[in-house]
């Protein structure tokens, strides 16, 4: 009895051993570090950052084509990633038919330009015979002679145009480029019967760089104040890339309510910025006596008051660590890039700029973007 009992008791135990080294045998589970929205707190008498994202793009790319129809004589195989000077022939059509109609037109001028020639010594010998004898002839006859010159005049005229024609078409034969660049698309291939306007290669400026960044409509009116613009590429975050205002949209678009705003830059030497790379462009804000500037200001969305208490407060981003921490701040007045904190912030300090309702005490960040986006 004490034997069964024994046996009984034995595989509850086992199992139970088991369990607990199964269970002692599984890792502490490891919480993600939270991308968060942060912002770098400015001197509100001093500048403030401002950041958009964009796309860099060439400020000259054309897709190039004949201006008459024809058979490409000339059109390398190499061409892509070949650079050519303004001016410099990129392909060439057959030119045989083109050649064939100068010349043509060039006989036709020759005979019009006799039949002129003729005309006008007829005309000036009856007009001399109507002078000098008046019964000799007749005005009418003067006049029919002048008729016959002008029509000839008329002829050459004509015929000189559609001679000038003619040679312009001939040299459309040959595809130039418009501005030096480097070809980076090639349409068709040699010996091809193309029609006009048909798109051949495409030629790209790469010696000056174009980003479009979408300005809010609140923001758009401080452009003006906006001093030392540079570009960061994702592809380069070490290389800010000095840039200047191009242009500016006139027009919110009726979706984002923002205003495109065109940058440029110089290519780089040390590397090599090409179209369709991601950056930023950042750009200090000039504040002044219009912001009533004191103290620092955070981005409205980083303030928020506990459910449980009166007062306000921000998540404080330790940088090297990345640990946000609750801090109590003193507001003040509203201000056109954010809110005024009066206490309990420096200049250069992390806070978090959105999100803020969801994080907790002690919560492991890291910093997705920067500064005043």
């Amino acid at each position: 009895m004490n034997s069964m009992h024994k046996i009984l008791i034995m595989p509850a135990l086992l199992g139970t051993l088991l369990l607990t080294g199964c269970s002692g045998d599984q890792p502490e589970e490891v919480e993600a570090v939270r991308p968060v929205k942060a912002y770098q707190v400015s001197d509100a008498g001093q500048h403030l950052t401002r950041s958009f994202p964009g796309q860099a793009k060439a400020h000259n790319e054309v897709d190039l084509a004949f201006r008459v129809d024809g058979e490409l004589l000339e059109l390398p195989n190499d061409l892509i990633g070949r650079q050519f000077k303004q001016g410099d022939v990129i392909a060439r059509l057959d030119p045989r038919d083109y050649e064939v109609k100068v010349e043509d037109m060039e006989g036709q001028l020759q005979k019009a330009q006799a039949s002129a020639r003729r005309t006008q010594t007829s005309y000036q010998r009856e007009l001399n015979i109507f002078k000098e004898e008046p019964g000799a002839t007749s005005k009418a006859a003067v006049e029919n002679k002048r008729a016959f010159w002008d029509a000839a005049t008329a002829g050459v005229r004509s015929i000189s145009a559609s001679l000038e024609a003619a040679r312009d078409e001939l040299g459309y034969t040959h595809l130039k480029a418009p501005f030096s660049g480097t070809i980076t698309v090639k349409y068709t291939d040699n010996f091809q019967s193309v029609r006009a306007k048909e798109d051949i290669v495409r030629l790209l400026d790469n010696s000056k760089i174009e980003m479009v960044v979408n300005i809010p409509e609140n923001a758009i009116s401080g452009l003006p104040n906006i001093k030392d613009i540079t570009v960061v590429f994702d592809a380069f975050p070490d290389q800010p890339v000095p840039a200047e205002v191009f242009e500016v949209g006139t027009e919110a678009s009726q979706t984002t309510r923002t205003y495109p705003v065109t940058l440029i830059m110089n290519q780089q030497q040390d590397f090599t910025i090409l179209a369709g790379m991601a950056g930023r462009a950042r750009g200090l804000v000039e504040q002044g006596a219009e912001t009533d500037a004191v103290g620092v200001q955070v981005p409205v969305g980083a303030v928020f008051t506990p459910k449980t208490e009166d007062s306000n407060y921000v998540w404080v981003i330790d940088e090297q660590t990345g640990v946000v921490r609750q801090q109590a701040v003193v507001t003040g007045k509203l201000v056109r890039e954010g809110i005024q904190v009066l206490e309990g912030l420096k200049p250069g300090d992390w806070v978090a700029a959105a999100g803020v309702h969801t994080l907790r005490e002690g919560q492991k960040v890291s910093i997705m973007a920067a500064t005043g986006e």
